[in-house]
C-alpha cells in the first residue's frame, strides 16, 4: 500500500461508517460531510468560489451534489482543456444484512461478526485474509470516492503545472434515478459554456470486479453500457374459461414473449468483440383486479436491455419483432390446440379468428390521434397531473398513460404495444476515431505500461463498463432521430421524465472507469481487495491524469 492507498483507506473507512442508503437523509449528510472537509484544504481556503454544495431542484428530501474545480495555471489555449472526474455518495440497502444490519457500514466489527455466517469456501478464506475489508458501500463506491478525493487534494498542489482544470462532482442517487448526477451534467454543461471548458474525458471510479470463476485479471473500461427498458403491454380477448378457444389468454401472450426475449442471446449487442448480457425479465403481472373466471385479458412486462451500439429505435423493432414473432406462434399454437380439441369432443373445427396486431406506443398515439384529435392530448394531460399527485413509479406511470390511450382505441381487438419506460441510460462506445477519444487510449495506455513497471497485475483495458452508472450522462446521440425515437415512445417523456439531452449534448465526451477491485456489490459480503485498489489503482488514476493534462519537459 503506498501513500495514496494510506489516504484512501482512511477516507474509504470514514465514508463507509455514514450510512448514506439512497432515498434517505444519509445522502444529505454524507454530501454535507465531504463538503465540510474539503473546505479545510488549503486551495479551497484560498479559492472558496471554487467548492459549492448545490440542491437537487425540487428533491423530495433534499439531497444535495458536491462540485470542487481545480484550476490548472499552465493554459495555453483559448478553450480549456477539461477533465470531470465523477464519484456517487449513495448506496444500496442493508437489509441483506439481516440481524447484522447495525454494523453493515462498521468494516471491523461486521468482518468479525461475518465468520459466523455459512458462505462459500472462497468468501470464508477471505474473511479471514487481512487482504479484504467488508461494509456497505466499501466497495460500490467510497473508496473510488476517496480515490477521487486524493486525487483532488494532490492536484490542489501541482495547479502550476496543470495544462487544463480538474471538475470534480460527488453525486447521491446513483443507484436509484441518477437524480444527482442528471442535475450536476445541467451545471456542468452550463460550467463549460461559460467558461469556455473543453472535456476531454469523464472519469469514474465506480467498483470493478471479476467476470468468471478463477478470474485474475484487472479491468479499466473506455466507454460504458447502456440501458433501456422495454416494455410491452399485452392485450387478450377476455372469455369465461368455460369457453376457452372464444378468446386469447394475454398470460399465454406474456409467456411467449417471455420465452422469446429472456435470456436470448440473439438479442445481444456486439462492439468489438465485446458482448452485452441478453435482454431480462424485471417485471411482469397481469391486470385483473379481482378473482373470477373471466380469463385474463390485460399484462404488463418489461425487461432490462443492454446495449453496445443500438439505439432506442433499433431495439424497439427488435422488440417488435418479438412481439410479433410471439404472437404468430400463439396463433398457431391455439389452432393447434383447438384442432385437437375439436377431434377428441366430435365437433367441427374452424380456424380461429385471431390476426397478429403489433403497434409501437407512438403508433397507438397516433392512431387514437387521428380519431380523436386534440381531445387524447387532453385526456394524457388531465390523467398525467392525477399520476403525478398520487406519486406513482415511473413504470406505473408509463402503464397508466398507454392503457387510458389504448382505451380510447376503436380497435379493441388483441394486440400487443411495444414501448419504453424510464429510466434510459445511454451507451457511450470509445473507439478512438477522433482526437480527444485517441488522447484517452493514449494517455490509459502510458500510464498502465508505467504502473506495471511496479505491480504485477494483469491489468486489461475493455470498452464498455458493464454496471449501469452515470457515465451514461456524459454522451448522448446527436441524431435527432434516435432521440425522437425514444422519446415519441416514452410515455412519461415530457411529464414524468426527461433526460437534460441538449446539456449532455454540449459536452459530449468520451469516458474512462478506473475503479478499485472487489467483489460482491450489493451483498452481504460486499467486499473490497487492498492489493491493486489500493496501490495500482490510484497510480493509474494519477497517471491518466498527468498524460492528459500535464506536460512533461
Amino acid at each position: 500500500m503506498n501513500d495514496f492507498g494510506k489516504k484512501m483507506l482512511e477516507i474509504a473507512l470514514k465514508l463507509t461508517h455514514i450510512s448514506s442508503i439512497v432515498g434517505t437523509a444519509g445522502e444529505v449528510l454524507i454530501a454535507e460531510t465531504l463538503y465540510q472537509d474539503l473546505q479545510e484544504l488549503p486551495y479551497f481556503q484560498s479559492k472558496p468560489e471554487l467548492l459549492s454544495l448545490s440542491p437537487i431542484p425540487g428533491d423530495r428530501i433534499g439531497r444535495k451534489y458536491v462540485m470542487a474545480i481545480v484550476e490548472g495555471e499552465c493554459i495555453s489555449q483559448a478553450a480549456i482543456p477539461t477533465i470531470l472526474c465523477l464519484g456517487h455518495i449513495d448506496t444500496v440497502g442493508i437489509q441483506d444484512y439481516a440481524e447484522l444490519k447495525e454494523y453493515a457500514t462498521d468494516s471491523d466489527e461486521l468482518k468479525k461478526r461475518l465468520k459466523t455466517i455459512q458462505f462459500n469456501a472462497e468468501t470464508l478464506v477471505e474473511i479471514e485474509s487481512p487482504d479484504w475489508i467488508f461494509g456497505r458501500g466499501m466497495l460500490d463506491m467510497k473508496t473510488g470516492v476517496a480515490a477521487q478525493l486524493v486525487m483532488l487534494e494532490h492536484f490542489s498542489t501541482r495547479t502550476a503545472e496543470l495544462t487544463g482544470n480538474l471538475v470534480f462532482v460527488f453525486v447521491p442517487d446513483e443507484e436509484g434515478d441518477s437524480a444527482g448526477m442528471l442535475a450536476a451534467v445541467k451545471a456542468v454543461a452550463a460550467l463549460a459554456k461559460n467558461q469556455n471548458l473543453q472535456f476531454l474525458t469523464a472519469i469514474d471510479t465506480d467498483y470493478t470486479t471479476t467476470h468468471y470463476p478463477g478470474d485474475d485479471h484487472r479491468y479499466v473500461y473506455v466507454g460504458t453500457v447502456g440501458k433501456l427498458l422495454p416494455c410491452f403491454y399485452l392485450y387478450g380477448e377476455e372469455t369465461h374459461v368455460g369457453e376457452a378457444f372464444n378468446g386469447i389468454d394475454a398470460n399465454l401472450l406474456a409467456s411467449e414473449v417471455l420465452y422469446q426475449m429472456d435470456y436470448n442471446t440473439d438479442l445481444c449487442d456486439y462492439a468489438d468483440g465485446e458482448v452485452t448480457l441478453p435482454p431480462v425479465s424485471l417485471y411482469q403481472r397481469d391486470l385483473k383486479t379481482e378473482y373470477s373466471v373471466q380469463t385474463t385479458n390485460a399484462v404488463t412486462m418489461y425487461f432490462n436491455f443492454s446495449t453496445h451500439t443500438s439505439q432506442p429505435s433499433e431495439v424497439l423493432e427488435k422488440c417488435r419483432k418479438v412481439a410479433q414473432s410471439s404472437f404468430d406462434s400463439v396463433i398457431v399454437r391455439l389452432n393447434d390446440q383447438y384442432k385437437k380439441y375439436c377431434s377428441l369432443t366430435h365437433i367441427p373445427f374452424h380456424s380461429l379468428p385471431w390476426e397478429t396486431k403489433v403497434l409501437t406506443y407512438e403508433e397507438l398515439y397516433q392512431a387514437v390521434k387521428g380519431e380523436l384529435g386534440d381531445e387524447i392530448d387532453q385526456i394524457i394531460t388531465c390523467l398525467s397531473e392525477k399520476l403525478l399527485a398520487q406519486g406513482v413509479d415511473d413504470r406505473e406511470f408509463s402503464l397508466k398513460i398507454v392503457e387510458e390511450v389504448h382505451r380510447h382505441y376503436s380497435n379493441q381487438n388483441s394486440k400487443i404495444i411495444v414501448y419504453f419506460a424510464p429510466p434510459y441510460y445511454a451507451h457511450n462506445y470509445v473507439t478512438g476515431k477522433n482526437a480527444k477519444e485517441q488522447a484517452l487510449f493514449d494517455a490509459l495506455d502510458g500510464a498502465i505500461a508505467t504502473v506495471k513497471q511496479e505491480y504485477s497485475y494483469d491489468v486489461v483495458v475493455k470498452k464498455f463498463y458493464p454496471f449501469i452508472s452515470d457515465l451514461s450522462f456524459c454522451n448522448i446521440s446527436k441524431d435527432p432521430g434516435n432521440v425522437k425515437r425514444l422519446t415519441r415512445n416514452m410515455p412519461a417523456w415530457g411529464k414524468k421524465y426527461r433526460l437534460p439531452v441538449e446539456e449532455i449534448q454540449s459536452i459530449n465526451m468520451p469516458v474512462v472507469n478506473i475503479g478499485p477491485f472487489g467483489k460482491d456489490a450489493h451483498k452481504l459480503s460486499e467486499r473490497l481487495s487492498i492489493p491493486y485498489s489500493l496501490d495500482a489503482m490510484p497510480l493509474i488514476l494519477k497517471k491518466t491524469i498527468e498524460n492528459l493534462l500535464i506536460v512533461w519537459e
